[in-house]
C-alpha cells in the first residue's frame, strides 16, 4: 500500500452511501413488485446464476456500489494479482492460485516458467492419483491399497474434504478416501479401525512437515503401519506427502518420488487447487481433477474480463459491503440446499474469516468501518429445523446467500420428487426472509383460522416476522467438477475484492501463527 491510500470512509462513494444507508428503503416486500427486478438482478456465468433481487438496494445504491470499487481499485489490484506481484505485502509474497488451474492458457500473465512448474508437478501428481484411482497402486503384500488417508488441517484438510464430499457420485470403486486433521486420538483411531495396513497409504500434506497436529498424527499413522506388519523398508508403498520439505518427508519413509510439492505462493485456503488436492484427485480421478481445475479457470476469466455491473464475484463483495458496512450486519450466513455440499461452509468460513480477520489496513493504520463478517451456517433444510428461527425473529439482521442445484442426478425412482421437496423449502425460505409478515397480517389469518380477534391479537406479536432480510441465491445448473471450481473460485474472488475495498491484506494470517507461537512456548 502506497502513501496515497484512501481510507475506505473518506472515498467519496463510500460518504454517497452513507447518505443512502441514512434514508430508509421501502420493505422488500415492496421492491419485489417492480416489474423489472428480477430481471435487472441476475447474472449468469458459468454454469452458475445469482440472483440478488432480494437486496436491500435500488438504483442509486447500486450505482454508487460500483462508483466504490471504481475509486477502491479493484480491477488494477486484480491484474496485480494475476500477474504475480506481491501483494501479500506482510510476507513479501505473490498470490497466484489462480495460476495453478490456469497453466494450461497461452501467455498466461504470471509467466510461462511458472505454468511450466505447475504443470509438471500437476501431470505427476495425477498419474499418482490415478494409479490409486485404478487400483493399480500396491501395498507391500503385492495387494491392491484400497483406502487412502489424507492426514491435513487447515487448508490441508478442508479443501479437499469439501470437494471430495461433493463429488462423490464420482468416486472410485476401487479405493475409499479418509480424511483426519483433529490430533485428538480417537479420531485416528475410528478411521483407522476398520482398515487393514496392508492396504491403506497415508498421504500427509504440510508445506513444512513440522505443523504439530499433522505430525503428531503422521507419527501415529506411521507406527500403525508398523505395528500392522509393514516392513520399515516397505514404508514408502504405503506413505506419500504434500509437502516443501521433501527432507523430513524422507525421514519419515515417504519415497521422495512420492512427495508432490506446491509453491510459497499457494495459501493454504487457497490450495486445494495445487497437490493439496491429491486426495481428492484420488477419490475422483484426474479427468474430473482437471475439469475441475478448468471450471474454477472459467471464472477467474469472468471476474477478469466481465464488465463491473455483470460481475459475478464483484457484485457479490459489493452487496457484502452494503450489508456490513452500511446495514450493520455482524454476520453472513451460508446455507447450500444440496446434501452433497455439507462441508462447503465451513469451507468458505475458513477462506473468508483467515482472509478477512484484520483489524489493520494495508499501510498499518487501524480501519474504522467493520471488516470481515462472522461467516457460519450449514445445510439448508436442517437449520429449518435449528437456527432459522433466530434468522426469522432474533434481534440480529443476517444476510444470507442459499446455494441450490437445478438438476438432480441421484438413481433413486423418487430422486425428482425429493428435489422437488428440497428446492421448495429454499424459495420459500428466501421469499419468508424478505417478505416476512406483519402484526396486522397476522392477526387476519389467526381469525381466519377461528380465532376470536382478541386472542387473534394476544397472539400476532409471537407470530409475526419483520422479513426484510437479504439474500443472494446462487443456483448451479448442476453439481459436477466444473461447477464447483466455479462456485469455489466465485468466493475467492469475492473475498479479493472486499479485501481490496477495506484496504486490507488478505493472504496473511497472522492470528493463526499467534496461536502456533503460543504452543511452542508451552512446550519449552
Amino acid at each position: 500500500m502506497t502513501d496515497s491510500f484512501i481510507a475506505p470512509q473518506n472515498r467519496a462513494a463510500w460518504q454517497r452511501l452513507d447518505q443512502l444507508a441514512a434514508r430508509p428503503l421501502p420493505h422488500l416486500r415492496e421492491l419485489l413488485k417492480e416489474p423489472t427486478r428480477a430481471a435487472g438482478m441476475s447474472i449468469n456465468a458459468c454454469g452458475i446464476t445469482l440472483d440478488f433481487s432480494r437486496q436491500r438496494i435500488n438504483d442509486a445504491i447500486d450505482h454508487a456500489l460500483l462508483q466504490l470499487a471504481e475509486e477502491s481499485h479493484v480491477t488494477a489490484q486484480a491484474h496485480a494479482m494475476f500477474r504475480g506481484d506481491a501483494i501479500n505485502a506482510t510476507e513479501d509474497r505473490a498470490v497466484l492460485h489462480v495460476a495453478l488451474r490456469g497453466a494450461a492458457q497461452a501467455n498466461p500473465p504470471w509467466g510461462a516458467a511458472i505454468s511450466q512448474e505447475v504443470n509438471a508437478v500437476l501431470d505427476r501428481m495425477l498419474a499418482f492419483a490415478d494409479r490409486l484411482y485404478h487400483g493399480q497402486a500396491l501395498g507391500h503384500t503385492g495387494h491392491a491399497i484400497t483406502d487412502v488417508v489424507n492426514i491435513g488441517i487447515g487448508g490441508s484438510d478442508l479443501g479437499p474434504r469439501m470437494a471430495a464430499h461433493a463429488l462423490q457420485h464420482l468416486h472410485s470403486d476401487a479405493v475409499r478416501v479418509h480424511f483426519i486433521s483433529n490430533p485428538d486420538a480417537w479420531g485416528l483411531h475410528a478411521t483407522l479401525r476398520p482398515l487393514k495396513a496392508e492396504t491403506t497409504l497415508f498421504i500427509i500434506a504440510s508445506k513444512t512437515f513440522t505443523t504439530q497436529e499433522t505430525m503428531t498424527l503422521a507419527q501415529s499413522a506411521r507406527q500403525w503401519l508398523l505395528d500392522g506388519g509393514v516392513p520399515e523398508a516397505s514404508l514408502h508403498q504405503h506413505l506419500a506427502a504434500v509437502s516443501a520439505a521433501p527432507d523430513k518427508a524422507a525421514a519419515l519413509g515417504v519415497d521422495v518420488a512420492n512427495v508432490f510439492g506446491f509453491w510459497d505462493w499457494v495459501g493454504g485456503r487457497y490450495s486445494v487447487w495445487s497437490a493439496v488436492g491429491l486426495a481428492l484427485a484420488v477419490a475422483i480421478g484426474s479427468k474430473a481433477f482437471r475439469e475441475f481445475l478448468a471450471g474454477a479457470h472459467d471464472m477467474d476469466l469472468h471476474f477478469l474480463h466481465a464488465p463491473a455491473a455483470q460481475n459475478m464475484p464483484l457484485r457479490m463483495a459489493l452487496l457484502g459491503i452494503w450489508n456490513r458496512n452500511f446495514l450493520h450486519a455482524p454476520s453472513h450466513l451460508i446455507v447450500p440446499y444440496a446434501s452433497r455440499l455439507l462441508q462447503f461452509t465451513p469451507f468458505i468460513q475458513q477462506m473468508d474469516m483467515e482472509s478477512q480477520g484484520k483489524r489493520t489496513h494495508c499501510d498499518g493504520t487501524r480501519p474504522e468501518v467493520g471488516t470481515g463478517p462472522i461467516v457460519w451456517g450449514g445445510l439448508g433444510i436442517d437449520g429449518q429445523h435449528a437456527y432459522f428461527q433466530l434468522v426469522h425473529q432474533g434481534m440480529h439482521l443476517i444476510p444470507a446467500d442459499f446455494i441450490g442445484v437445478r438438476e438432480e442426478d441421484t438413481p433413486l425412482p423418487m430422486a425428482a420428487e425429493h428435489q422437488r421437496v428440497v428446492h421448495v423449502n429454499l424459495r420459500a425460505q428466501v421469499q419468508a426472509l424478505a417478505q416476512g409478515r406483519d402484526e396486522a397480517a397476522t392477526a387476519q389469518m389467526l381469525q381466519a383460522q377461528g380465532l376470536s380477534a382478541d386472542e387473534a391479537q394476544r397472539l400476532a406479536p409471537h407470530r409475526s416476522f419483520a422479513g426484510n432480510v437479504p439474500t443472494n441465491v446462487l443456483w448451479l445448473d448442476r453439481l459436477n467438477p466444473s461447477t464447483l471450481g466455479a462456485l469455489i473460485a466465485l468466493y475467492e474472488h469475492k473475498v479479493f475484492c472486499q479485501s481490496a475495498i477495506w484496504g486490507i491484506h488478505a493472504y496473511d494470517q497472522w492470528g493463526v501463527e499467534l496461536g502456533k507461537t503460543m504452543v511452542k512456548a508451552l512446550e519449552s
